[in-house]
Order: structure tokens, then sequence, then C-alpha cells
């Protein structure tokens, strides 16, 4: 089962795949399947196209692809795929994901 979120957030879309790729940061918004395991760290990165992907061999059957975009006025554009999980989580996870952006502006 999948499901997806699209999200618009208020901070440039390369502060937002920084902050959603960040180690220190993963755990607070990527559903727990996916971040144990050494899950902190995406299995595919790609900064050029702000687009990452992570999976967890413990977790058969769970996946998340996030990709960042331009938004309005600055802004980005965040899609999560999401495989496991119920039809919330995606969007679950992308609000958690929102707050850790704003944390991470606030503190920088």
């Amino acid at each position: 089962m999948g499901t997806r979120a699209e999200r618009g957030m208020s901070a440039p879309p390369e502060v937002v795949f920084g902050t959603a790729t960040d180690p220190d940061r993963v755990s607070a918004w990527l559903p727990e399947p996916l971040r144990s395991d050494g899950g902190e760290r995406p299995q595919e990165a790609s900064a050029e196209e702000l687009r990452a992907r992570w999976s967890n061999d413990s977790a058969p059957g769970w996946s998340a692809e996030l990709r960042v975009e331009p938004g309005d006025a600055g802004g980005s554009r965040v899609r999560l795929d999401l495989t496991g999980g119920d039809d919330g989580l995606a969007d679950e996870a992308l609000a958690n994901l929102a707050g850790e952006v704003a944390d991470n502006l606030t503190a920088g």
C-alpha cells in the first residue's frame, strides 16, 4: 500500500532537502520502520535533483521517496511517496518535516 502527500513550505528547496536528509533530524519526521537499521541516511540521494529515497531491509514493504522542488515566493513544494503504513502517515511525516524545517531556520 502506498500513499502520497504534498505540501508547500516557506523555506528554500535546498534548506528543506538538507533538513530532510540531515541524520540528526531524520528521526523526527521519517516513519519509525525506515529509521532503524541505519536508516538515518538515505539509500539514494541526489542533491542536484533534490531527491532522496529510504528503505530498510528489516522492514520489508516500507520505503519513502522525497522530492523537493521550487515553490512560490522562494519557498518549496515537497512530495513524499510512502510505501507501508496507513493513509495518513505520509501527511503526518510531511507535517513533522515542516516542523523540523521551521526549527532549522529558527536555529540557523
